[in-house]
């Protein structure tokens, strides 16, 4: 049964084929769907719900499966992409509706923009924060991921092996998180030139790069509590399982290989995130890759973590961009 709470949300359960998912909704009118990233959840849009619901929305933010109180199948390959799209699709029945504009962050935005991609007609625009759109196709991914770093291990690579990047974590879940936060916000991230933490040294671990005994501006100790109480609870495996199946995701679009994304779009980047970085070539190529980008932001002196580091910011553009998708 849904429930809400003291601050206007509603909790539900809705049956998709990962079992169920848990979603947080606030508002009514258009659907807005917003997918989390890692290591997060739906609280990472906690500042986008009330005011996505203020502006005439019905705002939804799920947890992905193996995240929070969604189910967590135990198969590795119950996380590839197109499970994920599954999952997306069924909220939307779940909740009786017929479309959505879907909005992602991180591994969401990807996650954004393949269940538009493949699902044009329940997806009609998407909002992808943090990674740029990058058709599917190229060298096969683990291969990619192998050839950097030279000694160093890049943290892509690290995650591959079951059980190796949980025996990490999850002995300290919430000083882990706390880190991984810092080490990627603009205000509390490594000093350029010093040790990158995305990058594991020989017999290291990540978290020996992280910045210690430091939050970033935008997390309070209450906020990291919920964050690390869910992963206390559930474990990592399930959060981990995303980055084990691109192989498969690969190998699952190669029909989609260099397609487009033509709905309407939308980017915003931190332009001091190294994703925005290393993807620069695919930012330079939106004309041709979104040839419906209705706006592309970098934000200046943010981080990864954009729409929690810059919450009015990123309201703001949201709300503004689906105006214009209504008009």
């Amino acid at each position: 049964m849904p429930h809400s709470s003291a601050d206007g949300l509603t909790h539900r359960l809705v049956p998709s084929p990962a079992g169920r998912i848990h979603l947080v909704e606030q508002g009514s009118g258009p659907l807005v769907l917003l997918v989390h990233g890692f290591p997060e959840g739906w609280y990472s849009w906690r500042h986008q719900l009330p005011a996505l619901a203020a502006a005439g929305h019905r705002a939804v933010a799920i947890d992905v499966r193996g995240y929070g109180r969604s189910s967590r199948p135990d198969p590795v390959d119950a996380y590839r992409m197109l499970e994920l799209v599954a999952d997306n699709v069924a909220v939307l029945e779940a909740l009786g509706e017929r479309s959505a504009v879907i909005v992602g962050h991180d591994w969401g935005a990807t996650i954004a923009a393949t269940s538009a991609l493949l699902r044009p007609d329940v997806f009609r625009a998407a909002g992808l924060l943090g990674v740029p759109y990058s058709p599917p196709g190229g060298p096969k991914p683990s291969d990619v991921f192998a050839a950097m770093g030279g000694t160093e291990e890049f943290y892509v690579s690290y995650f591959q092996q079951p059980g190796r990047a949980e025996a990490e974590i999850e002995p300290d879940v919430r000083g882990w998180l706390a880190g991984i936060y810092a080490a990627l916000s603009a205000d509390t991230m490594p000093d350029p030139g010093a040790p990158d933490p995305h990058f594991v040294g020989p017999g290291g671990r990540l978290r020996d790069r992280f910045p210690a005994e430091r939050l970033p501006h935008w997390l309070e100790e209450h906020e990291l509590d919920v964050f690390a109480g869910e992963f206390e609870r559930t474990g990592l495996s399930g959060a981990l399982n995303r980055y084990r199946n691109m192989d498969r995701d690969w190998a699952d679009l190669a029909g989609h290989h260099g397609a487009p994304l033509t709905q309407p779009s939308l980017f915003v980047g931190g332009a001091r995130d190294a994703s925005v970085t290393w993807l620069a070539d695919a930012i330079e190529a939106f004309p041709d890759t979104l040839p419906g980008l209705v706006a592309s932001h970098l934000l200046d002196d943010c981080g990864h973590w954009v729409q929690q580091e810059r919450p009015e910011q990123v309201n703001r553009i949201l709300t503004d961009w689906l105006a214009g998708l209504a008009g």
